[in-house]
């Protein structure tokens, strides 16, 4: 899975040039939206919209913007709800794909990726078509501080030893940049609470798709479901998308290189 979280660094270092500001801030904002829906507005008691709070402000997102979101969600503003929908289907070569969308309008969000998957290859399929192939976890990033690879490796391993002993935490993942932290759903704010509480930068904590078994492709095969899940999360309504496909570290270096 290491690939996995390679290219997930590769598109956060790459996402503030190639996603539209105003796109992000929709984005940010219905992340927002969704995190005070299912906890309150109180970020203090909401692990999720904190966490959403913070990004917003890291990639400099006004704080009247961020406060129409929560009014937004609170029903302040009379717009339309936004909620979180859930769609499953196929990349090429039997990819599977899980994608998480915000939005306003249901029949939209569902026409977009409908139409982005068939023009790239893809399907759309019904639901618990693909899900049944993930496990449903929490999961936090935590970030490596330094510059040097070698000292980052380092103090990776030795941050991967400290998380392994918080309860709650089920599996640590060393990465490049960050310690990827896996839990229970149900133990993730209370992990999180702990993480924060040693000091520790978190960049990301969010409920994530884990697959069961992964499915190797060659290196043209994995750019083209890569860039279509690109494609896929252009739409303003989408959130994340996950799958099962295994990442080579030549396809990572292509995928890195195309810009």
């Amino acid at each position: 899975m290491s690939g996995h979280s390679k290219w997930a660094q590769i598109k956060r270092k790459k996402g503030v040039a190639d996603v539209r500001r105003g796109q992000l801030f929709t984005k940010l904002g219905r992340e927002i939206i969704v995190a005070v829906r299912e906890g309150g507005p109180d970020p203090d008691g909401n692990y999720r919209l904190r966490v959403a709070i913070d990004r917003a402000r890291r990639e400099g997102m006004p704080l009247d913007n961020i406060q129409r979101a929560i009014d937004r969600a609170a029903g302040r503003t009379g717009e339309a709800a936004v909620e979180e929908v859930v769609y499953e289907g196929y990349a090429p070569n039997g990819v599977a794909l899980i994608v998480v969308a915000a939005t306003d309008n249901r029949n939209r969000a569902v026409a977009e990726v409908r139409n982005v998957l068939t023009r790239g290859g893809g399907s759309l399929g019904e639901t618990g078509c693909v899900s049944w192939l993930f496990d449903v976890k929490g999961y936090i990033a935590v970030d490596i501080p330094g510059d040097d690879p070698e000292e980052k490796q380092a103090r990776g391993e030795e941050l991967a030893l400290q998380i392994m002993d918080v309860e709650g935490v089920e599996d640590v993942r060393v990465g490049e940049d960050t310690v990827d932290v896996y839990t229970d759903v149900a133990d993730l704010g209370r992990v999180r609470a702990r993480l924060a509480e040693m000091g520790l930068s978190l960049s990301a904590v969010e409920r994530t798709y884990l697959p069961k078994s992964t499915l190797s492709l060659g290196v043209k095969e994995t750019l083209q479901v890569l860039r279509l899940i690109d494609r896929i999360e252009e739409l303003d309504d989408v959130q994340k998308t996950f799958s099962n496909l295994e990442i080579s570290d030549e396809a990572l270096a292509e995928y890195e290189s195309a810009g």
